[in-house]
């Protein structure tokens, strides 16, 4: 018998604590996993999964609308809110029991409960029992994130919240041009919602690449959306079952709903960290760890949005499964953080994979920029204005192709193969010399042939 209740103790049942805790029980490891709401953690219970149900709903409105163009005739439509929630929430109940048995199947003890740092050896739960375990892993994720108060935040909704609205609203006020803000804007707007949506800078998703930003931008404008930069929502007022968001240009907006979604940050208030001496970075608010995921407190390692490295679900996941494999299946692995490939569920959707050509340029002598934009098959005969965007970054002195960015309908499953592509390093060459699958729109990523740019550093730089 050993002086420790369990060899790992894990913090949090979301997707990367549930990956780590199996696979390190696979390995041997004697496991507990705390986890204090539901098992499946923020993609499972209100993020990633509900919100791409909600998206297929919403996009419905355009199958629908598209219909006639090729010769149905479908009698008016109605969409019932509840009904949605509903099964929304009977498909999310089944994903979490799935969890929960999986780990429990691997040999890990599940409490549902909270548990806090009494040092760095032991854990306090909420049951008032104590664990002292040899490693702990912390898997608490990221929680949404209002920013500075404003007189009225409490009638601000979060994308915790959105999920369980009682009805959809006819206006919604949506502040933030990220993921969360921008899908849920699409998401309300295709359900039949007038949504505005307030950001501070002047174009939506920071980071991405200029013609993406500017792209999306136009295709959710054409879709009724108004969208308002340079500005920011400094009160919110309550009248009754309606709001008022008041604005820093001294304009306002009257909706039924306000939701914030200007980010999201570590969730690890109130863990007990301080008795740890676990080193948390100041300026992103994440817990410090190195190539393999480990803590300044040696036993200690973090995976996932709580360390604010890469904050999708499946980085966090290979994250666990590497800890899993580096602690307790006798071989190091370490997880590249570079060429992720990630998805947009805006309407139309992106797709994007490696470098933009801003980063490109910064980073290589030359480059090349292969671009299309055109109509989509599809739109031909339905007469919706929508267009595709297919963008290749390319060091033009290696041929290797450097990015990727896919604005249109089924983005996101395209994304995926060329991410294969990227990560093996693939050139133009090699993307010239496979045959096109036709009729795609995919296939314009094989025959754009001609550069429609071309950048090269000035030799004094």
């Amino acid at each position: 018998m050993t002086d420790f209740d369990v060899d790992l103790f894990v913090i949090g049942g979301g997707s990367g604590g549930v990956r780590a805790g199996r696979i390190a029980a696979g390995h041997g490891a004697r496991v507990m996993l705390a986890e204090e709401y539901r098992m499946g953690g923020t993609c499972v219970i209100r993020g990633c999964v509900p919100k791409k149900l909600m998206v297929y709903a919403s996009h419905i409105r355009h199958e629908i609308a598209d219909a006639a163009g090729f010769g149905w005739t479908i009698p008016e439509a109605t969409f019932d809110w509840t009904t949605l929630i509903a099964n929304k929430d009977k498909e999310i109940a089944r994903l979490e029991a799935i969890y929960a048995t999986n780990l429990e199947k691997s040999g890990a003890t599940i409490v549902k409960t909270r548990a806090v740092f009494e040092n760095a050896r032991t854990l306090r739960l909420g049951t008032g029992e104590a664990v002292r375990a040899t490693t702990i892993l912390i898997a608490t994720g990221g929680v949404p994130n209002h920013g500075n108060p404003i007189p009225g935040i409490e009638h601000v909704i979060s994308s915790n919240e959105v999920f369980h609205l009682k009805s959809l609203p006819k206006r919604i006020v949506i502040q933030g041009a990220g993921y969360i803000a921008l899908e849920f804007a699409c998401i309300f707007a295709g359900l039949g919602s007038d949504v505005t949506v307030i950001f501070r800078g002047d174009n939506i998703l920071r980071g991405f690449d200029e013609d993406v930003r500017s792209h999306v931008r136009t295709e959710m404008e054409h879709e009724g959306i108004t969208l308002l930069s340079g500005r920011t929502v400094t009160r919110v007022e309550k009248h009754g079952e309606d709001y008022t968001s008041y604005l820093s240009d001294g304009s306002s907006v009257a909706s039924d709903q306000v939701m914030f979604a200007i980010g999201r940050h570590p969730a690890i208030a109130n863990l007990g960290l301080e008795t740890t001496g676990v080193d948390v970075d100041p300026t992103s608010g994440g817990l410090m760890v190195n190539e393999f995921s480990q803590t300044s407190v040696p036993n200690i390692y973090a995976i996932g949005d709580v360390t604010n490295r890469i904050n999708l679900t499946p980085v966090a996941i290979r994250e666990g499964h590497a800890f899993a494999d580096t602690v307790y299946g006798k071989r190091s692995v370490r997880v590249d953080h570079n060429d992720i490939a990630t998805a947009v569920f805006t309407q139309p959707e992106v797709g994007t994979v490696g470098l933009t050509e801003a980063e490109a340029r910064a980073r290589f002598a030359a480059i090349d920029i292969y671009q299309s934009t055109f109509r989509p098959m599809k739109a031909t005969l339905s007469g919706r204005e929508t267009k595709i965007l297919m963008k290749l970054v390319v060091d033009a002195d290696s041929d290797r192709v450097l990015g990727c960015h896919i604005v249109g309908d089924g983005a996101a499953e395209i994304i995926q193969i060329v991410g294969v592509a990227v990560k093996m390093k693939a050139t133009k060459a090699d993307f010239d010399a496979t045959m096109a699958l036709h009729p795609t729109a995919a296939e314009e990523l094989v025959t754009m042939r001609t550069p429609t740019s071309r950048y090269a550093r000035a030799a004094a730089e």
